[in-house]
């Protein structure tokens, strides 16, 4: 079975539908590259599904640690080069709620982040730059 199916409605936005739930996803190309902005645009939803896995592992491996990280944020900079036009640096600021975390429980947390599957499938010229704020 497909996981989604994306059809082009026209003057550069795109809608997904995750095909198992109905969830849809509307995008529409940056300013910067001749569209409105009034959605995420491709790029954005690569930078923030980084950002998605990397909460969702950590998740689950609190979950298997009995670690509460319920409520972190992360918040994700997506830096383009322009030749040829891609992303070049995915910045991300992991912020913790206030749980005094041991050393363990951060060393465990930081690895799972840094080994997700979507960090270790971008291709290595884009650099990573993951910090961590308890």
């Amino acid at each position: 079975m497909h996981t989604s199916e994306i059809v082009y409605k026209g003057e550069l936005r795109t809608s997904a539908v995750h095909i198992k739930s109905g969830q849809q996803i509307i995008t529409d190309a940056p300013i910067d590259n001749n569209g409105k902005g009034e959605a995420f645009s491709p790029t954005d939803l690569l930078a923030t599904s980084l950002g998605a896995c990397l909460l969702t592992v950590m998740g689950i491996v609190a979950k298997r640690h009995t670690i509460n990280m319920d409520g972190t944020k992360a918040k994700i900079l997506k830096v383009m080069a322009d030749t040829p036009r891609r992303i070049s640096e995915l910045h991300l600021d992991i912020f913790f709620p206030a749980n005094n975390y041991s050393q363990k429980e951060k060393d465990i947390l930081e690895h799972t982040a840094l080994t997700c599957p979507v960090a270790k499938s971008l291709h290595p010229d884009i650099k990573q730059k993951t910090h961590f704020h308890y």
